[in-house]
C-alpha cells in the first residue's frame, strides 16, 4: 500500500479516448480502407468473440461447427462485407455484431460448410482460448440465445475492465493488494470485512478504505472508457451503461 498507486486518468480523457475509439473508426471503414479502422475492428472482434461463440452453441451447433462458423464470420466481418449495413444512428457494436452474425448464419453457412474445415483467414486462435473448456463452465440458464449473448457481452466487458486495472496495479507493484480488495469493487467473491482485509495486508483500516475508494473511482472511469469503444457517439454512453447494469442485475 505504500508503493506508488496507479496513475489517475487525465481530465478530459473521455473525449480524448472517443476521438480514437474503436467503433467510431470502424463505422468509417465502410467508406475507406483505413488501416486504423481495420485494426480497430480486429481488436474489437478479438475482445468480444466469446458471446458470439456462446450464441452459436446455444442455437444447437456442436463445438467444431461453432468454432468454424465463428471463425468464418469474423473473417467475413473483417473483409467489411457487413459494414454497409451499419447505421451510425443506431451504432452500438454489440447489437450490430449480433445482427451481422444472424445474417451470416442465414445466408452463408451452407456454402462455407462445404469448404475445407478451418480454412481461410484465422482471426481467433482456438488453441489460445479453448472455447469449449470455457463453455463447460457456463451456467444452465433458461434464457434465449439472444439474452445469453447480451449477458455474456456484459460479463466480458467487465472482465476486460478488471484485467486492465489489474495490469495497472501490477505495474505499480500493487498486484497483491489488487487481488485482495478487487471484490469490494466487483465480483462474486467475499473478501471479508475491511478489518479482516486490512489485517491480512498489514495496513490501517482507514488506508484500505481510501485505497478501495480510489479503485472504485478508477473502475467507474475505465468502465466508461471501455463502453465508449462500443458505441458510435458519446451521447449513447449513459444509456448503454444503464443497459449494462440491467443485464448484470437480472
Amino acid at each position: 500500500m505504500a508503493r506508488d498507486k496507479p496513475a489517475e486518468p487525465e481530465n478530459g480523457s473521455r473525449v480524448a479516448v472517443f476521438d480514437t475509439t474503436h467503433w467510431s473508426l470502424v463505422l468509417q471503414a465502410g467508406e475507406n480502407d483505413s488501416p486504423q479502422a481495420t485494426e480497430a475492428l480486429a481488436t474489437l472482434c478479438r475482445a468480444y468473440w466469446y458471446p458470439l461463440y456462446i450464441h452459436v452453441r446455444r442455437l444447437g451447433w456442436g463445438p467444431e461447427d461453432a468454432q468454424d462458423l465463428t471463425q468464418q464470420f469474423f473473417a467475413r466481418f473483417l473483409e467489411r462485407k457487413y459494414l454497409e449495413r451499419a447505421d451510425p444512428e443506431r451504432g452500438r457494436f454489440r447489437s450490430f455484431l449480433l445482427t451481422s452474425l444472424k445474417h451470416f448464419l442465414a445466408d452463408e453457412w451452407e456454402k462455407l460448410r462445404t469448404q475445407k474445415r478451418g480454412g481461410g483467414q484465422r482471426i481467433i486462435s482456438w488453441d489460445d482460448y479453448d472455447p469449449e473448456e470455457r463453455y463447460r463452465h457456463e451456467p444452465a440458464e433458461n434464457l434465449t440465445p439472444d439474452r445469453i449473448y447480451e449477458k455474456r457481452w456484459a460479463g466480458i466487458l467487465l472482465e476486460n475492465v478488471l484485467n486492465q486495472l489489474g495490469v495497472e496495479y501490477a505495474q505499480a507493484g500493487c498486484d497483491a493488494e489488487f487481488a485482495q480488495f478487487k471484490s469490494f469493487v466487483w465480483g462474486d467473491g467475499n473478501p471479508g470485512t475491511y478489518a479482516e482485509v486490512a489485517a491480512r495486508l498489514k495496513v490501517e483500516e482507514n488506508a484500505l478504505k481510501v485505497a478501495v475508494h480510489r479503485l472504485r473511482n478508477r473502475f467507474r472511469e475505465q468502465l466508461r472508457l471501455e463502453v465508449l469503444k462500443t458505441v458510435s457517439s458519446p451521447e449513447e454512453l449513459d444509456a448503454e451503461l444503464r443497459h449494462l447494469r440491467s443485464l448484470l442485475s437480472s
